[in-house]
């Protein structure tokens, strides 16, 4: 990703390609051809000094250069990942052993991954214009979304039993709805080239969702209809339901600068990140009451409180560009670094 962009499009996908481009790809680690995998051999952790609360343990990608993306808890009790760059999807342990999983179609982009209802782990392929379930033993089935091109980034596990995503590109601009038996539908969204990029299940039993170049939020519900609300901030990333019913955010680009949180009503209140040009990207909510985020370039993860009060922990890899986050099985947050091609461990 390159620094400080004017703009982000599908949770930042195209910078972080570009980025990961420029780094380079291939090479590196062990991994099985076809549709299974093998664990690898896990590469020394590297970690923060203490076991603190904000103590950070990192473990690196087998494959060199893999772009790990998006990241998701699975039912097995592992941490499941993206490869954007290396076109695999990636399963690690708690304990930090990794197995790596290729995908069939070629140059597919996994871009988000999410537990689905069926106990199989739903992934968004962003060049590849699939959706991608993989089991927790490592067979992969891919789902081609109806409209062309429609360039699928975010993706969730809705209340009723069914994954929804985003389709960010301009000519797609949709939400859709995928059943576990594979059944696609999908959903146009009201404003023109909104670029609907992160997702996630929230208040009232719908789908909240970002509108990246509409600087809206959307609601949608589990039969289609779609409300918008617009909101002061820009650059608008990633969304995730907070443990005050309230629906938080990030705001990117270095101008904005923020993590926003909204009512199921369309009440927002901005919180200003400490660092800099720190662009704000991943979030969700922690097993500790507060939300925790990634600081693209700030090179921090961050927790903020139900109040707003912001706390910052370094990433110990430098320009590690931190992506997504999740909770873990383990009580603790996991989290992808593009760029320093590890998956890091943090203690809330």
């Amino acid at each position: 990703m390159v620094p400080s962009p004017k703009r982000f499009t599908g949770h930042a996908l195209a910078v972080v390609v570009c980025a990961l481009t420029i780094a380079g790809c291939g090479g590196g680690g062990t991994t099985p051809s076809g549709g299974g995998g093998s664990p690898t051999p896990s590469p020394t952790p590297t970690s923060s000094p203490t076991i603190a609360p904000g103590a950070i343990t990192e473990y690196p990608v087998p494959t060199a250069s893999a772009g790990p993306s998006g990241i998701a808890a699975g039912p097995d009790g592992n941490l499941w990942f993206t490869e954007i760059v290396a076109d695999k999807i990636g399963r690690i342990t708690p304990t930090g052993t990794t197995t790596e999983y290729p995908l069939p179609t070629a140059n597919a982009r996994p871009y988000n991954i999410a537990a689905g209802p069926d106990g199989n782990l739903w992934f968004t392929e962003s060049a590849g214009n699939n959706i991608g379930r993989i089991t927790p033993t490592g067979t992969v089935t891919e789902f081609p979304i109806p409209t062309p091109n429609s360039g699928p980034s975010g993706i969730t596990a809705g209340p009723d039993g069914n994954l929804w995503f985003t389709e960010s590109a301009v000519p797609a601009n949709k939400i859709g709805r995928i059943t576990p038996t594979g059944t696609i539908t999908e959903f146009s969204v009201p404003t023109f080239g909104a670029e609907p990029t992160g997702i996630a299940a929230g208040p009232g039993g719908n789908l909240w969702f970002i509108e990246t170049a509409a600087f809206q939020i959307g609601s949608i519900t589990t039969t289609g209809t779609i409300t918008e609300f617009s909101v002061p901030g820009s650059g608008l990333m990633n969304i995730a339901a907070g443990p005050d019913g309230n629906l938080w955010y990030t705001e990117t680009t270095s101008a904005a600068n923020k993590v926003g949180r909204m009512t199921p009503t369309g009440t927002v209140t901005e919180f200003s990140v400490p660092t800099a040009s720190a662009e704000p990207l991943g979030i969700v909510a922690g097993p500790d009451g507060n939300l925790w985020f990634t600081e693209f370039s700030g090179n921090n993860i961050g927790r903020i409180t139900p109040t707003g009060t912001i706390t910052e922990f370094p990433v110990p890899t430098a320009s590690a560009q931190p992506v997504n986050i999740v909770a873990g099985p383990d009580g603790n947050l996991w989290f992808t670094e593009t760029t320093g091609n590890k998956i890091g461990k943090i203690i809330p």
